[in-house]
């Protein structure tokens, strides 16, 4: 029995009666969705299941404060302050995305990476949460994403094999959304293009990430969709220890109804493919190392979750959150599929405005624009398709 067919057979399917949201709810939601499961799941970053029981006195129910008190200095979080409601670099790279995809008004490919989303990261300061100050992006965004603008403004490099080399981690997959809902309702468009991005960024099951996780919100966003029906496309499309590691992930989410219960076995389900180890802030010398046996832990565990979810937000980001790990990430991921799935009012507007608030960022002001972008793209591909069709039928007739 594969994991798919275990969660369809036993999860409800949404109401029929209830409207399919419009494209611009469905990225308002996994925008804002992303947003949110970014900033809940920040504080407490890096941590296991048991560390952040012991510091929040139970389960993180919602936004909470920094992980230590003395964040300012403490290590190995200094100098970022996370939590208090604060996106991280996850949230930062969906956004930049978006203003690429504004300038373009087109499909992308690792060239407009060089092009427009780098001078995007060293040239424009903005308003950096975690460091309270307005800064150029590139003064918070990781060493993985660093790497970019190392190998394409630096370096020279060519787009498309700029990530070669790179650490193999979530660092393309966690801002892929964007390439989704471009692609909204075609999984397949999105994971060929979130691949093509990607290249400049990150390679081996990094990259294959980055693609499943675009298709996955693509698929999401398909009229009567449902978590069960995401999880199909993603394994339809993923390859090599990537594919294996959401079958075996979501085979283990399928029999729980809650996440307390799920994380464990998500955890333990993911472990033969994961490189990082047992201690996440100490990895294995294997870690983020090229390999087809291997995937990143996040987005297994963010269609788990999902499962485990059924689609509710609440239950979805904050299983994300109190897994632990590379948990903003992972409530990134979720976050944004569960918007896609069910519309901006998925996402409750306590967590959404006091996020917005605490980052002092438009969490639906990038999203009408996407959707505006995605609109534009359609018709240009429509038109492409038309003219193909024209030109093979003379060609076949010929």
């Amino acid at each position: 029995m594969t994991a798919t067919t275990a969660n369809t057979t036993t999860r409800t399917p949404a109401a029929p009666d209830i409207p399919s949201p419009t494209l611009e709810d469905r990225a308002a939601g996994c925008l804002a969705g992303a947003a949110v499961g970014d900033a809940l799941g920040g504080p407490v970053e890096g941590w296991t299941p048991e560390q952040i029981v012991a510091r929040h006195g139970g389960r993180v129910t919602g936004i909470v404060g920094p992980f230590h008190h003395d964040w300012r200095t403490a290590r190995p979080i200094a100098p970022y302050h996370k939590g208090d409601g604060h996106v991280t670099d996850d949230t930062l790279m969906t956004h930049a995305l978006v203003r690429v995809y504004e300038k373009v008004r087109d499909h992308l490919d690792a060239y407009d990476v060089a092009d427009h989303l780098v001078p995007d990261l060293i040239g424009t300061p903005r308003w950096i949460p975690e460091l309270e100050a307005e800064a150029l992006p590139l003064q918070r965004i990781f060493l993985a994403e660093k790497w970019i603008v190392a190998r394409l403004h630096y370096g020279h490099a060519d787009p498309r094999e700029a990530g070669v080399g790179n650490i193999v981690n979530c660092g393309a997959a966690m801002y892929m959304a964007p390439v989704g809902v471009v692609n909204a309702g075609n999984p397949d468009r999105a994971y060929a293009e979130a691949l093509d991005i990607s290249g400049a960024h990150q390679s081996s099951y990094g990259r294959e990430a980055a693609g499943v996780f675009a298709a996955a919100v693509a698929a999401a966003c398909v009229p009567d969709a449902t978590p069960a029906s995401v999880v199909d496309s993603a394994l339809r499309l993923a390859k090599d220890g990537t594919r294996a590691a959401i079958e075996a992930v979501c085979e283990a989410a399928a029999p729980h109804r809650d996440f307390e219960s799920a994380l464990t076995p998500l955890r333990e389900a993911v472990i033969p493919f994961d490189t990082v180890g047992p201690d996440y802030r100490n990895p294995s010398l294997g870690a983020r190392r090229p390999s087809r046996l291997h995937a990143i832990e996040e987005l297994p565990v963010a269609l788990g979750m999902l499962l485990v979810g059924d689609g509710d937000f609440r239950t979805t980001v904050l299983g994300s959150v109190n897994y632990g790990r590379d948990c903003d990430s992972i409530a990134t991921m979720s976050g944004a599929l569960v918007g896609a799935l069910r519309g901006a009012s998925a996402v409750p507007d306590e967590w959404s405005a006091e996020v917005a608030r605490a980052s002092r960022l438009d969490l639906y002001a990038p999203a009408t624009a996407l959707a505006t972008v995605a609109r534009e793209i359609f018709s240009r591909d429509r038109a492409r398709r038309r003219a193909h069709e024209r030109a093979f039928a003379a060609i076949a007739e010929a």
